[in-house]
């Protein structure tokens, strides 16, 4: 094969004959501890640095080796280094500026997190100027990944992504190293990309046996971003799915509730109060729909679970947060001239949940009031 390939599987089978491999991670925030977890369980080491003394000692505590900065991380690790990233999109760039000058030709950065993809693109080119490779890696399952391993969507150098593929097996739900020595993973075809993204023909063997662990190399920089950010979106889209269907059964005992208004009443009566006259145990359908209906999912299991806790869901706020790259979906869905309607809506019922319809609202009540003398002030 290549010899990029020749390299990387030579990697590959030195770590799993068991030598052990040192990998720096910064930023011990919920994944970045819990990711270290994995790793060193599973027979890395790993030096982990992050600004707060109490969570660098807490990853000590697990088998880590503390690092006091991001230059003792360095001095730490031998070359060529192996450094992931698992902090906020906003510090990224930090971190890299400050590692930057002690980087060498041949050192690997892998952010984590949840960068936009087009700074995925700037950050590698400029690296790459310096001789250090830098990958792209969309993580999803957040706190859970500890037990159950993360899916990881993977952009960069295809090569890049060969030497450090014992990790991303390792961090993944599809087997670790012990298990992965009983069931060797077949040679790649001399050459063969394992890329996803095939528009034509018959799917790429390679890439859907990668998929099937959990992790997967989806193209050059930025493309394991722009995956994830995809994802984030579609999960925004389930989410308020749910919620909508959900506040559907709590209003079905309306007939019940309601009695019927008189013709001058700010809003229509129900026509068939006997048409709605269910008192649903909402916990209970949930927990229905996860045994083998076509809507079960890793979120129903949430919302169920946090249904049978609190069946009222009295304690939580009805205001929703959005974390970016909802926003960043749908922008590329406006570049690309493609129609992402539900992912649309979803990022305005989040803005809706936090107030910002508010003043559209007194608007409405303003003008209904004026042509038609009804409304609240």
């Amino acid at each position: 094969g290549p010899p990029g390939a020749v390299a990387a599987e030579a990697e590959r089978s030195k770590r799993l004959e068991g030598d052990t491999m040192r990998i720096g991670m910064i930023g011990l925030g919920g994944m970045g501890a819990y990711m270290v977890r994995r790793l060193i369980e599973d027979g890395y080491e790993c030096v982990a640095y992050d600004k707060s003394v109490k969570a660098v000692r807490a990853a000590a505590a697990v088998g880590a080796i503390g690092a006091s900065s991001t230059a003792d991380l360095i001095e730490r690790l031998p070359a060529p280094r192996t450094i992931w990233i698992m902090v906020p999109a906003a510090a990224v760039d930090e971190v890299i500026d400050h590692l930057r000058p002690q980087l060498a030709a041949g050192d690997i950065l892998v952010d984590g997190g949840n960068s936009h993809y087009s700074d995925d693109i700037r950050r590698a080119d400029a690296l790459r100027a310096d001789g250090v490779h830098y990958l792209d890696v969309g993580t999803s399952r957040g706190v859970l990944g500890v037990v159950q391993g993360y899916c990881l969507m993977v952009g960069g150098d295809l090569d890049t992504f060969e030497t450090l593929e014992p990790i991303f097996g390792t961090l993944s739900p599809g087997g670790r190293v012990a298990e992965r020595r009983a069931a060797p993973r077949p040679a790649r075809a001399a050459g063969s990309a394992p890329r996803a993204g095939q528009r034509h023909g018959a799917a790429n063997e390679d890439a859907l046996a990668m998929a099937s662990m959990g992790y997967l190399y989806c193209g050059p920089s930025g493309a394991g971003h722009f995956v994830k950010m995809v994802l984030n979106g579609i999960e925004y889209g389930v989410m308020a799915a749910y919620a909508e269907g959900l506040s559907v059964l709590q209003g079905a005992d309306a007939g019940l509730c309601e009695p019927r208004k008189s013709a001058d009443a700010k809003s229509e009566p129900l026509e068939h109060p006997r048409l709605f006259q269910y008192r649903l145990d909402i916990a209970a359908i949930t927990e229905v729909w996860r045994h083998g209906s076509i809507i079960s999912s890793k979120l129903l299991d949430l919302m169920a679970r946090a249904l049978v806790a609190d069946p009222s869901l009295s304690g939580y706020s009805s205001q929703v947060s959005d974390s970016g790259e909802e926003r960043w979906a749908v922008q590329a869905a406006i570049e690309m001239g493609v129609p992402a309607h539900v992912l649309s809506a979803a990022l305005y019922a989040r803005f809706a949940a936090r107030g910002k319809a508010e003043f559209a609202d007194k608007a409405f009540g303003a003008m209904r009031l004026g042509f038609g003398g009804q409304g609240e002030r």
